[in-house]
């Protein structure tokens, strides 16, 4: 499994044990409204949408946070000037990274992120350095309990789904293209499943191989940091690395 695709794993797990710690509510927010911004405001018809809000909730988001965190994405509320804004930029061992966030301040935001890449041997580049890398994709989630994978896989690739991926030890993954995403996601809910999430992700195009412990460290460290941020939404980084290495590290 590449070090990308690990990495994303050990995000999730993190996420849930966030989620329990009731640590995670502004990122539950800004998940909402990436989400509202992507697809609107109406969880009926944005898969995204109705996804984030009930990991809102299992992460004990109080209803009104969620109310308000969906004006503000469609303009309604009175702090209702977030933007969208990508950072760019190399970790160490020539590692590609690259950085969606939402933010109020992005002189605030952009500082923090140069100084998590200075601290940690890293370089924070121009707009477009690095973004061509990624492949934009849809990622459809199912858990696996009680699922027969060959009827999922039929009624996946019969909606327009363009891979199945079985790699994830909990879940699923349907791959579409992001304008097929929630169309695929429609078809797989009226097909019987439930889906546990439907998001946008970027895949890398190539990779870099991490080898030895120090590189290994600072880009983990470096990484950590980023996510931690409250303005981040995502992030990606085209790496290769052993996991024992990366578990140490992670």
């Amino acid at each position: 499994m590449s070090g990308h695709s690990k990495w994303a794993t050990i995000k999730h797990k993190k996420a849930k044990v966030d989620a329990q710690r009731g640590v995670s509510f502004a990122k539950a927010s800004r998940d909402i409204m990436v989400a509202v911004k992507e697809g609107g405001a109406d969880p009926a018809g944005n898969f995204r949408l109705k996804t984030a809000i009930e990991k809102a909730k299992e992460a004990g988001l109080p209803n009104d946070n969620i109310k308000r965190a969906i004006e503000k994405a469609s303009g309604g509320g009175a702090d209702s000037n977030l933007e969208d804004i990508n950072y760019e930029g190399y970790g160490p061992g020539g590692v590609a990274i690259l950085i969606e966030a939402m933010t109020d301040n992005r002189n605030r935001t952009a500082g923090d992120i140069r100084s998590y890449f200075n601290k940690n041997n890293g370089n924070l580049a121009e707009t477009g350095c690095v973004g061509w890398i990624f492949k934009e994709q849809g990622i459809i989630s199912v858990e696996k309990d009680n699922i027969n994978q060959d009827e999922l896989f039929d009624a996946a690739i019969n909606s327009g789904a363009e891979d199945f991926n079985t790699d994830d030890e909990e879940d699923f993954k349907i791959i579409t293209t992001p304008d097929m995403m929630q169309s695929v996601a429609e078809e797989i809910e009226k097909a019987g499943y439930k889906i546990k999430s439907a998001e946008k992700t970027r895949t890398p195009e190539n990779t870099v191989p991490v080898q030895d412990e120090e590189t290994a460290k600072y880009l983990l460290r470096l990484l950590g940091s980023i996510e931690d941020h409250d303005d981040v939404q995502n992030v990606y980084a085209n790496f290769e690395m052993d996991d024992i290495l990366l578990e140490k590290f992670s």
